[in-house]
């Protein structure tokens, strides 16, 4: 591009010194140092013409790697997001749920069935945690940064839906136990009549 803009310059230089050069009679005589100046102008602008298309080119390519950088960014919130939550998971698990077990007022059937419950939820918070970390370290997965993105900005989600449903178990576990231990109370207080 700047070659061509170089060639088209000198050769409207050359025409115009030819032709200027070229005497004839009745051909009204011009001054030359305005030529020159403004030639001088046009080489000048073709210069500025290619640094210009340099800037622009170096621009485009800064542009796509912010954009890389951005969605790297999303990516790795994402991930502390993704961690952060089954952090919490598995905490109430440990924690919530020993001290459902632990409570008398717990039946033994029942302690299968909500054990059972929570380790399908479990189950399913480390299948996640698995497919997060194929489509974070395997380049067989041709997507983009903003497709990875995507995943696991939705992963997160799911797993802030699992954590959800764990809280809300524990606490129908908790008013269970709380609605058993009133009514024990009930049931075997002393009456004063």
């Amino acid at each position: 591009m700047k070659h061509k803009i170089e060639k088209l310059i000198l050769f409207a230089v050359l025409f115009l010194l030819v032709h200027v050069n070229s005497s004839a009679q009745g051909l009204p005589v011009y001054d030359n140092t305005n030529f020159i100046s403004f030639a001088k102008s046009l080489l000048e602008s073709g210069k500025q013409t290619s640094q210009l298309l340099k800037t622009v080119k170096f621009l485009q390519q800064q542009k796509e790697n912010v954009d890389k950088v951005n969605n790297v960014i999303k990516q790795l919130r994402a991930v502390k997001e993704l961690a952060i939550s089954h952090q919490r998971l598995f905490d109430i698990v440990q924690v919530d749920l020993r001290d459902i077990f632990q409570s008398t007022y717990i039946q033994p059937d029942e302690v299968i069935r909500i054990s059972d419950s929570f380790n399908d939820i479990l189950e399913n918070s480390l299948s996640g945690m698995e497919y997060i970390e194929e489509v974070l370290s395997s380049d067989n997965l041709r997507m983009t940064d903003a497709e990875r993105a995507s995943i696991l900005k939705k992963k997160e989600l799911e797993t802030k839906e699992m954590v959800a449903e764990i809280e809300a178990k524990t606490r129908r576990y908790r008013e269970i136990i709380a609605f058993r231990e009133m009514q024990d109370k009930m049931n075997n207080r002393e009456t004063k009549y």
